[in-house]
């Protein structure tokens, strides 16, 4: 599932809920699975987006959309402008998305997001990847919906080199595809590079970016589980000291994060084995411990409740 974008279609498509018999994408996302927590929990209508930006982008410093953010982002990249429309236009598709990617909305929010062009793939490609790690149960759907994101992405990252979320989904993007074909797999094929290389673009761009300290911790340890220490240190430079050096970090910079917690506990297990099981199991128990702001921090905190039951 290629994320490709047609601006004027793809708009009309969000704005009416309709889909072209043409268009097998959307076709497709018209199956994907709901939101399991609610319809209306996470819901940011008018104001309140913008009120409760900061607390919901803190993990990865995303400016809110704006005349004035959209027209930094395309002077920093200026790839992106041709054909995209006005900021006047482009500025309430984007908040659209976002909103309905925060309630998990996630097909809507790659419909809204994809209506927006290239400056949209962001929050499309998001959603893409939530729902195919977090919601998509057959797994050669899974692997597709993540084969598409990473292709979308290797494209916007050429159009947007200094977009440090564009980085961001780039490697979370392949982060994921390379948990779904196997980690030795993607390793083989020199993915986890890819990923490590993306991840700290993103942090060199915007070094407040606390998803992308997890995205890294998550690659050291997936890396050590997957070949051992010793070998990944040699060969793929993955080491232990980094799973904690980016968890602290990503929890110093968000410390009331679910997805953050979540993650740095899988990764203990991942990095360290049984013998730090317990500290695991700790901060398992923060994760649940956590109040959710929108549907991926729900999704998170359910996993943890799951692994300390």
């Amino acid at each position: 599932m290629h994320l490709t974008f047609h601006w004027s279609g793809t708009l009309r498509r969000s704005r009416l809920r309709t889909v072209s018999s043409g268009d097998e994408q959307a076709e497709s996302r018209r199956t994907w699975k709901r939101f399991p927590y609610g319809d209306r929990i996470y819901r940011y209508g008018g104001t309140a987006l913008q009120s409760n930006w900061s607390r919901l982008h803190r993990g990865d410093r995303e400016p809110y959309p704006s005349l004035d953010s959209l027209d930094a982002l395309l002077r920093a990249n200026p790839a992106l402008a041709p054909g995209v429309p006005s900021a006047e236009v482009l500025v309430p598709i984007l908040e659209d998305a976002w909103r309905a990617y925060h309630a998990g909305d996630f097909a809507d929010a790659v419909d809204r997001g994809l209506a927006a062009g290239p400056v949209g793939l962001v929050v499309s490609a998001r959603a893409a990847a939530v729902y195919a790690s977090h919601l998509e149960e057959d797994e050669a759907r899974r692997i597709a919906i993540l084969k598409g994101v990473v292709e979308s992405c290797s494209a916007l990252v050429q159009l947007a080199p200094n977009w440090a979320n564009a980085w961001y989904v780039h490697g979370l993007a392949l982060g994921r595809f390379s948990q779904n074909i196997s980690v030795v797999r993607a390793l083989s094929q020199g993915l986890g590079g890819k990923v490590r290389d993306s991840l700290q673009r993103a942090i060199d761009l915007e070094p407040g970016h606390a998803d992308a300290h997890v995205g890294l911790g998550v690659y050291h340890a997936e890396v050590i589980d997957k070949v051992g220490a010793l070998m990944a240190a040699f060969t793929y430079g993955a080491r232990r000291t980094a799973v904690t050096e980016h968890f602290e970090a990503a929890r110093a910079l968000h410390p009331q994060s679910p997805v953050v917690l979540a993650e740095y506990a899988r990764s203990t297990v991942l990095a360290f084995g049984n013998l730090h099981q317990g500290r695991a199991h700790q901060i398992f128990g923060e994760a649940a411990a956590c109040q959710p702001a929108d549907a991926l921090e729900r999704l998170d905190v359910e996993w943890a409740l799951g692994e300390i039951e």
